[in-house]
């Protein structure tokens, strides 16, 4: 067992990690920017250490002084949390030489799953439907314009190091694809310091349909079942449910052997998602892998009552997993809403600032993940979530109308929020009858 792990991040997801850790007597140290001096992480971990200014570049992506907190706390294993440095094989490479755990996948595996157009590749070679587009990265609009000519139109340009949404534009027509692939780059760019891309076929209306995964270093492999995680708004999921109401269970059993046989082919180790893109048909098709604990990671645990982030550790530790295939079974049904500080009447504007009075709502089945608290203010650095509201009930109108009833008790006074539009959701016809799509809120909402 580890005796104490640094968690390499901020907000509800360090929170939710040093909470495991206690739970399994293990000491916790937090790393923290300037602006983060009062955030609730370093108020709970045994130790925090500052690393820098509120600048990311300069404290929650700044390598060697996150190595350099590890030594000093003397900390075994460093976990990473999602986002910032969760997949970056080179802070990955470093760990490794240092002889610090990673709390994740290797840096051979992120390399391969982590850079999509590289995924792309070892899923066709491992029998895994992928959406059709180029097998090779692309580096200028004039050669991604001839594939996109010869798939057809529309198409997806996507950042091969993407995520969160950015680097990826939908072009409709040859006309449009120039402007479209260089303002995608540009964000690859910018976000990630990588200007390769890649082009696939754009799916009409489709499901985004996920598998967890675990898997351990003995090479046993189990997936957890589905998150739905179609309601969307340019490409930032917004609401995460599991199951999913357009899967039975042959399809599920389909989707979840494909799930482990990729993770199988890539040898990879600790928690991953397989995402996937589910048509009209029923077919479904390999998107990219996330090498790491996903945001909307409660929904599952909601449902098969297993605690991720303590399977993480325990991987990382070596041991096997705590349970086999057999032993999984999905019980009733979960939804996640995120609640963001930001104003959607003015375009999703972040809204930083102070929060003066807060009420969560409890109850059967109520998980509140947050780091937030009276008198908290909102640094206008980083992501705007601020919290994750997650229900769970015997099916899904039961959880539609327990999470319905939580965000109309939830108080998040002092900033602008997205609890209003997210009751909207909730209580929207189309999504209680679970006719959704990826497409949803730009249809119903006009975003």
């Amino acid at each position: 067992m580890f005796n104490k792990i640094l968690i390499a991040n901020r907000g509800e997801i360090a929170v939710r990690i040093i909470r495991a850790c206690r739970e399994l007597g293990i000491r916790t140290v937090a790393v923290y920017s300037e602006a983060d001096k009062d955030a609730l992480h370093t108020q709970l971990a045994d130790e925090a250490i500052c690393i820098g200014p509120a600048n990311s570049k300069e404290s929650y992506l700044n390598m060697e002084r996150i190595i350099s907190a590890t030594i000093i706390t003397k900390a075994e294993a460093i976990h990473p949390g999602f986002g910032f440095l969760s997949e970056n094989s080179k802070f990955v490479e470093l760990c490794e030489k240092c002889n610090i755990a990673f709390i994740g996948p290797s840096a051979d595996i992120i390399n391969r799953m982590g850079n999509k157009s590289e995924a792309r590749r070892t899923m066709i070679e491992a029998g895994v439907p992928v959406t059709p587009g180029t097998k090779e990265p692309v580096y200028d609009a004039a050669t991604g314009k001839k594939f996109a000519d010869a798939m057809g139109y529309p198409v997806i340009v996507k950042a091969s190091s993407g995520g969160g949404g950015k680097g990826m534009r939908i072009v409709e027509s040859p006309q449009e694809f120039e402007t479209n692939f260089n303002t995608a780059q540009r964000e690859s760019v910018n976000a990630f310091a990588d200007d390769t891309m890649y082009i696939e076929k754009y799916i009409q209306s489709p499901r985004h349909i996920e598998f967890q995964i675990l898997a351990d270093k003995h090479g046993n492999v189990v997936h957890l079942g589905e998150r739905d995680c179609s309601i969307q708004r340019k490409h930032q999921k917004v609401i995460e449910e599991s199951p999913s109401v357009a899967i039975n269970q042959e399809l599920r059993k389909k989707m979840g052997e494909t799930a482990v046989r990729a993770a199988k082919a890539v040898g990879y180790e600790n928690a991953g998602t397989i995402e996937f893109l589910l048509d009209k048909s029923g077919e479904f098709y390999f998107m990219e892998m996330n090498t790491r604990i996903q945001v909307e990671h409660p929904v599952t645990e909601m449902v098969t009552g297993l605690d991720l982030i303590k399977e993480q550790i325990r991987i990382a530790e070596g041991l096997e997993l705590s349970v086999t295939q057999n032993d999984i079974e999905v019980r009733g049904h979960a939804i996640e809403c995120r609640i963001n500080a930001e104003n959607p009447e003015k375009n999703f504007m972040p809204c930083p600032g102070v929060i003066r009075d807060i009420h969560f709502p409890g109850g059967n089945g109520v998980r509140i993940d947050s780091a937030i608290y009276n008198g908290y203010r909102i640094p206008p650095t980083y992501d705007s979530m601020i919290c994750k509201v997650i229900v769970h009930d015997k099916d899904r109108t039961s959880a539609i109308n327990k999470m319905q009833s939580v965000l109309g008790e939830l108080v998040i006074d002092g900033v602008d929020t997205n609890i209003d539009f997210q009751f909207d959701i909730i209580g929207n016809e189309r999504f209680r009858k679970g006719d959704i799509n990826t497409h949803f809120i730009h249809d119903e909402y006009g975003l």
